[in-house]
């Protein structure tokens, strides 16, 4: 898995994705406490435990560094960042059903931004997946020595993948 650099400094402002969704009924907002367990098994169900793992880290941050998604009471999706570690986006997830309709990209450009008004010049999106979804939405590059040294190194669901041989 490797990490991605994201110059924030660069990145587009979030509010018109989020007004756009606000428009469809979808509201992106930061994460409150009272729903840490709420949002925590939603990522369980539709993430893993990992990143319910990392997601309720980020409910000890102050701010709370998780926003959601949500249409009404119903979550479509959260994205999570200064969970593992400083500086590093990640987590993040949309349901299945709510892909391709720029809620990932709300939610990635408003924690982003967040990251940016906290301070913060440059973000690491770690372990990443979507790499072109990335590259496009923000101009993020990848880290090449981030393929052979990452700080998911010691992940234990990593390590038992490579001691099971699994993909």
């Amino acid at each position: 898995m490797a990490d991605m650099l994201v110059n924030l400094l660069a990145i587009d402002d979030y509010h018109a994705e989020v007004e756009r969704l606000k428009g469809e009924g979808n509201e992106i907002f930061r994460a409150l406490p009272p729903d840490k367990i709420r949002i925590t098994d939603w990522v369980k169900t539709h993430s893993s435990a990992s990143a319910a793992g990392e997601c309720d880290v980020c409910f000890s941050n102050r701010p709370v560094s998780c926003f959601i998604a949500a249409k009404g009471s119903q979550i479509l999706g959260y994205a999570c960042y200064n969970a593992t570690a400083p500086d590093f986006f990640g987590p993040t997830r949309v349901a299945d059903e709510f892909k391709g309709k720029g809620i990932g990209k709300a939610l990635l450009l408003r924690s982003l931004n967040a990251m940016k008004e906290e301070g913060y010049a440059y973000a690491i999106i770690g372990g990443v997946g979507p790499v072109k979804f990335y590259e496009k939405c923000v101009g993020a590059v990848l880290i090449e020595s981030s393929k052979e040294i990452n700080i998911y190194q010691h992940f234990l669901a990593s390590i038992e993948k490579k001691e099971n041989n699994i993909n």
